[in-house]
């Protein structure tokens, strides 16, 4: 915490756990494939970074990556990983789901909730995908999450900024709007003194260039050529220091 804000880091590996935690984030939330915007992590990624980390680490619930309208298998899958992150460390659990017509799934919410407490649970950015943002915040508020994070149902926080601000007045400290999405050092400050937010959530991550020294450029394990295997992407200490100062020096 710095000065009354919480910066929350997105990390998917243990390195980036570790290199947030140094650079003061408060909180981290732990998923896997951030480039499909974060599934659900290993038992394994959970155990190791609570070996090398002190500050909460909140888990992804996700079965996989695309729409937030689960099947009841996927379901199943998503109480038993609810199950084991509870029993394997997890401080907090962060999980979304919605209906068909872009509403909060209620029922599906309530069920997944029993299964998460007594832990705090967030509402993700399934949120920035719902038809009435304003419905939607009431809704998570009756059913008891602990704070729902967001775009302002925008490409970015920045862009969301006036639904952000009118989130936080909305909640009236009912729940915590969290700020989310395309945050860096050039628009922080912008986004917690327009928002009002005091918390916010970023993943301060660079490109880390492989150790590999054999390289064979005809061969990728992603979908094109553009060797990925070859490249990291991890959460930076010096950008994680960045965005807390800013933080501590807003208002």
């Amino acid at each position: 915490m710095s000065d009354g804000f919480l910066m929350e880091v997105c990390v998917d590996s243990v390195e980036s756990a570790i290199n947030a935690e140094r650079g003061g984030a408060g909180r981290l939330e732990l998923c896997s494939s951030l480039l499909e915007g974060g599934i659900t992590p290993s038992i394994g990624l959970l155990r190791v970074v609570k070996q090398f980390v002190h500050i909460p680490v909140y888990a992804m619930i996700r079965p996989r990556g695309g729409d937030f309208l689960y099947s009841d298998r996927e379901v199943e899958v998503m109480k038993v990983d609810i199950e084991l992150m509870k029993s394997h460390g997890a401080d907090g659990l962060v999980l979304g789901t919605l209906t068909e017509d872009g509403r909060i799934d209620t029922e599906l919410c309530v069920e997944l909730l029993s299964v998460c407490r007594p832990l705090p649970v967030t509402f993700h950015r399934a949120f920035d995908m719902v038809c009435d943002p304003v419905v939607a915040l009431e809704t998570l508020i009756s059913l008891g999450f602990e704070r729902v994070l967001t775009s302002g149902c925008d490409i970015s926080a920045l862009e969301g900024l006036p639904l952000i601000k009118r989130m936080v007045e909305q909640a009236k400290g009912r729940i915590a709007v969290m700020p989310g999405g395309g945050i860096s050092e050039r628009n922080l400050q912008r986004i917690l003194e327009g928002s009002g937010a005091q918390e916010f959530h970023c993943s301060a991550r660079c490109n880390r260039d492989s150790n590999m020294k054999f390289r064979n450029p005809h061969v990728s394990m992603g979908a094109s050529l553009s060797a990925p295997e070859y490249g990291l992407k991890v959460a930076d200490v010096a950008k994680v220091r960045a965005l807390n100062a800013i933080a501590k020096n807003t208002l």
